[in-house]
């Protein structure tokens, strides 16, 4: 994380990539000044090697200098909890919240079924996001096995530092809840995006989540059951006006940082 004044430090890019048996086993990154580059990179690869999943076969560190003046900054979104009381309940409500966004139910449900069975084409977890057609439910990337992936975006010392007081006081801070509002922070300013739905593919992790630029991050304890190695990404977008190259060149190189939170709505039970 980054202490201010940011703009006026040197920054770069460091991002962790790793496999394994040759499948997408976890991924992490931070925006951070040259003299922290070195603790980060241990604390990335000790992830990898220490993952729920299995220990990874192979880790990628690949590190880039980030021009701050280039560097966009905004807040994060608010955030919600809707209690549900299993992954089955979690998915029907998951979808009235993608119905609200403006995704229709059989794209929403189109996205669900295919990260339920893995991504890509080989049944297993992609590395990146599928791009979904928001009427159709039609794939929009151009690699399927791949997918896009969300890059180069980071919290502020002081935004970290109060995010984490606020999730302390709720029994969610955690990286997964930290790193997963930061990617939805940044997909959330994609020209063009309607929604995304996310759950992990960490197995001993149910929760996820749907994201729109109408109401925030809503979470749901339970999207999928424990044990299950399969999850992923889709985001959502209006097929008129849509520019994939736009798309693809904003998610993973343009750097974005945060600089404050975002409200904590109240708690809401399924069906309110």
């Amino acid at each position: 994380m980054l202490a201010s004044p940011v703009m006026e430090r040197h920054l770069y890019s460091i991002r962790m990539h790793a496999s394994l048996g040759g499948r997408h086993l976890s991924g992490a990154e931070h925006l951070a000044p040259f003299e922290d580059l070195e603790e980060l990179a241990a604390a990335l690869v000790r992830r990898a090697l220490t993952h729920p999943g299995g220990r990874a076969e192979q880790v990628t560190i690949s590190i880039d200098p980030v021009v701050a003046e280039t560097i966009r900054q905004s807040r994060l979104p608010d955030v919600r909890t809707v209690r549900v009381v299993d992954w089955e309940q979690g998915r029907q409500t998951a979808l009235h919240w993608l119905k609200v966004a403006g995704v229709t139910e059989s794209a929403a449900w189109t996205a669900m079924q295919a990260m339920q069975q893995g991504g890509a084409p080989d049944g297993t977890s992609m590395r990146g996001a599928m791009l979904v057609d928001v009427v159709s439910g039609e794939r929009l990337e151009l690699d399927h096995a791949r997918g896009v992936r969300v890059s180069r975006m980071d919290l502020t010392l002081e935004a970290e530092q109060a995010l984490r007081a606020a999730l302390v006081s709720r029994n969610l801070d955690n990286p997964h809840v930290r790193e997963a509002l930061i990617l939805a922070g940044k997909v959330l300013m994609t020209p063009g995006v309607v929604a995304e739905l996310c759950w992990s593919d960490d197995p001993d992790y149910t929760a996820g989540y749907v994201a729109a630029p109408g109401f925030g991050y809503v979470r749901f304890p339970h999207l999928k059951p424990l044990g299950e190695g399969r999850g992923g990404r889709a985001f959502f977008f209006a097929r008129e006006g849509f520019n994939l190259d736009q798309v693809v060149t904003f998610l993973e190189k343009e750097a974005v940082l945060f600089t404050r939170p975002g409200r904590f709505l109240r708690d809401m039970e399924a069906g309110e």
